[in-house]
Order: C-alpha cells, then sequence, then structure tokens
C-alpha cells in the first residue's frame, strides 16, 4: 500500500470518531493496554506531559513543545484531530511524521490490528508511542483525545498532567454536568504526578482537588496563580489563560531536572506556529477584507473567539459557519452576532450537519444568511460579496476550517 492507501485503511477500520461520532467511542483502554504491550512499551521509553480540557488542550500543547524545543529539547507532539494531513498528528520538533514511516507502522502491525479490531484512534495513538520512541525524543507533549480516563492515551505515566478547563462538550459520552464532565477528565491524574488545572468552577474546584489529595499529587490551580506575561504568536485575548497555564506548567517542570530559562519561555511562546506549525487558532488568512478562521466548536471555545470579534474593526461582518450533528446549536446560536450575513455549509464528513437544516435553525432565530453546497461554495461567496474594509469569519467546526485553509 502507498501513503494514501494506509491513510484509507486506517480510515475504513472502526469508525473514525471525528467523522462518525458515537458509534466510534469505546468505553474502556483495554485496546490500548493490548496494543503497547504488542509494540513492547513504546510509551515507557521518553517522558511525557499529558494535557486534558474542553477548550485550549491543542494551544497549550503547542505552547508547551514550542517552549521545550527554545530550551534545546528533543520534543514529540501528539494531538488531534489534524486540518489537512493525517500527519499533523504526530510531530518532532514541529516536523511531521514521514509517509514511509505512516506505511511501515501498519504493514507491520496490520495482522494484530484486525485481530483485535483497533479503532483508527488507537491505532494513531500506538504510531505516536512507537515514532517517538524510536526516534528517542526527551520529551512528548501528549493531548488526550476525548475525555480523559477511558481515552486511548491514558496509558501514559507522565511528569506533569495538564487539565486546561472544563466545559459542556461530548456529554453523551462524558456525561451531562461539569461535576461529571471534570471527573471524566480529572482520570489522568495519576498517583503521585503533579496537576495543572488551567481554569476551575466553583463546580469543579472540589473535585480536582478531592482527585489530587486521592493521588496524592500535587496541584496547581493556574487561576489562582500571579501571571507572568509574556507576549505570544497566537493571537486571541483567549489565549492569555493557555499561556498562563503552560508557564504554570513548566514550572512544575523545573523540579523535574528540565532546564528551562525566562529567555526559553519568551521565544517559545514567540515562535509556536513557527516551532510547531499550528493552524486555525485566529489565524489571519488575509487583509483586504480581512479573514480570520478559527477552530473553536462549542459553546465555550465559542464564546471566547466571539468576545474577539466584537473587538475588531470593520464596516460589515460575513460569517461563513458550519457545525457537526451532535453540537447542541440551541446553547449556542444566540452567542453569535446579529448584525452579520451569514454563509451556511456543511463540512464534508459524514457527521456534517445540512446546510439547509443550520440555515433554518438561525432563520427562526431572526438572523439572515444563505445555505450553499460545499464550505468552499460559501467561502467564495464571502469573499465576492466583501468590500475592503469588511471582515470575514470563518468557523463553528474545525472541519469548515480545514477546508478553507
Amino acid at each position: 500500500m502507498n501513503y494514501q492507501d494506509t491513510i484509507n485503511w486506517m480510515f475504513s477500520q472502526l469508525p473514525m470518531y471525528q467523522n462518525q461520532g458515537k458509534t466510534a467511542y469505546k468505553e474502556d483502554i483495554g485496546n490500548t493496554i493490548k496494543l503497547v504491550e504488542h509494540l513492547k512499551n513504546p510509551h515507557k521509553k521518553f517522558k511525557s506531559i499529558h494535557v486534558a480540557g474542553t477548550n485550549g488542550k491543542g494551544s497549550t500543547s503547542h505552547m508547551l513543545a514550542s517552549i521545550l524545543q527554545e530550551a534545546g529539547y528533543k520534543v514529540g507532539l501528539y494531538t488531534s484531530p489534524h486540518l489537512k494531513d493525517f500527519r499533523e498528528r504526530i510531530k518532532i520538533n514541529g516536523k511531521e511524521v514521514s509517509k514511509q514511516f505512516v506505511i511501515g507502522f501498519i504493514k507491520r502491525n496490520k495482522a494484530f490490528f484486525e485481530s483485535n479490531s483497533l479503532s483508527f484512534f488507537e491505532m494513531t495513538v500506538g504510531m505516536a508511542f512507537d515514532y517517538f520512541a524510536k526516534q528517542k525524543v526527551d520529551i512528548a507533549i501528549i493531548e488526550v483525545g476525548l475525555g480523559g480516563r477511558l481515552d486511548s492515551t491514558n496509558v501514559i505515566t507522565p511528569l506533569v498532567s495538564v487539565i486546561t478547563n472544563i466545559g459542556l462538550d461530548h456529554t453523551q459520552f462524558l456525561g451531562n454536568t461539569l461535576e461529571q464532565i471534570a471527573t471524566e477528565k480529572g482520570g489522568i491524574i495519576k498517583p503521585n504526578v503533579p496537576v495543572v488545572i488551567g481554569e476551575t468552577q466553583k463546580e469543579t474546584r472540589s473535585i480536582f482537588l478531592n482527585l489530587a489529595k486521592q493521588n496524592g499529587s500535587e496541584i496547581c490551580l493556574a487561576d489562582d496563580k500571579a501571571q507572568e506575561f509574556f507576549n505570544c504568536e497566537l493571537k486571541g485575548n483567549y489565549q492569555k489563560k493557555n499561556i498562563n497555564t503552560a508557564l504554570q506548567t513548566i514550572k512544575l517542570l523545573a523540579n523535574k531536572d528540565l532546564e528551562i530559562t525566562s529567555k526559553h519561555k519568551q521565544n517559545g511562546l514567540l515562535n509556536v506556529v513557527k516551532n510547531t506549525g499550528l493552524l486555525g487558532r485566529w489565524q489571519i488568512l488575509q487583509e483586504g477584507p480581512r479573514i480570520i478562521c478559527d477552530a473553536a466548536h462549542n459553546k465555550e471555545g465559542l464564546a471566547l473567539v466571539l468576545n474577539q470579534l466584537k473587538q475588531e474593526q470593520y464596516k460589515n461582518l460575513h460569517i461563513v459557519i458550519g457545525f457537526v450533528k451532535d453540537k447542541d446549536l440551541e446553547r449556542i446560536i444566540e452567542m453569535f452576532p446579529r448584525d452579520a450575513d451569514y454563509y451556511f455549509c456543511k463540512p464534508d464528513i459524514e457527521r456534517g450537519l445540512d446546510a439547509n437544516t443550520l440555515r433554518q435553525k438561525f432563520i427562526d432565530l431572526g438572523y439572515r444568511g444563505k445555505s450553499f453546497n460545499s464550505v468552499n461554495e460559501a467561502f467564495q461567496k464571502a469573499k465576492e460579496s466583501a468590500k475592503t474594509n469588511d471582515l470575514i469569519y470563518v468557523g463553528g467546526s474545525t472541519f469548515v476550517v480545514a477546508e478553507i485553509l
């Protein structure tokens, strides 16, 4: 199989959550335990940081990777989902895993994957661990895929665990309350491993404190700490909390014999995109008209991004938007500005919400806009309609952003 054949085969195995949703979710990590044993426990051959949370875990993971790279370490970075190419999920010092490694890993282990009915995500986690071990990284940043306690990544024992924040997302898997979701995400807290909580609410604070106490783990509540200030390449006021979370994590790493100076932190935050290749976080694509895309896709994330949008200067606002089917749109729609022209579209995946259905939900609440047959058609129409001093915002789903990048 060539690279594309290999990726197609991976996608065709047990459903990929990003495409199909609930049918792809597994409620145990037994398969991952079997997989890492089959691979001779590669996850035990490198140091790691484990990052969970409803929002901000991708940005925080990339900030941590960039700071550690500036400090001279060889840094693995495992994230999901990808925007354009599968290989974005697995990087070392910003460079994507090679196509040859992907092909070889699947070829070597295909019989095991098939006989144990491994999912796309389980295979990918195993691939990342195997790659980082073989490449002898100094440390790897491992981002949780979904939840925490039952996530495939939750076989590692990291130097530090990080939980950015808790919001009501993926409630069909994780629970309908902040307390339930905090308990699931808090499942990454390990015995005697320090944990950083980026942001707490009254509903979640006691849960994290209790989980840390049960595990004998030092806990840092980042929102209780005085914030260091560093400029960051990732724009958007909402990144301030992620910056603080990353910096509090770096402080704990200093107790683990990692040498990281103030200069490393400064340069790491100033060069996140250059060092790691992060895309789709308040990304300005052009000026005149200004076009901004952001991958925020749940209520809490969109609230931060839409608040940032209010601070932009423009004459008219054009919003290209699409969602997946399992979002609670009633909680989301009314956060969007009413004085905008909307271009409704369906991301090109099985989970994508029909554009006409989405348009009707907005129209029923007094918004205006048209639906289009594809993300690209909606985006092109917005660009044709916008004047030089207008603003185009593209978002609602990671997959919408992926299609226009």
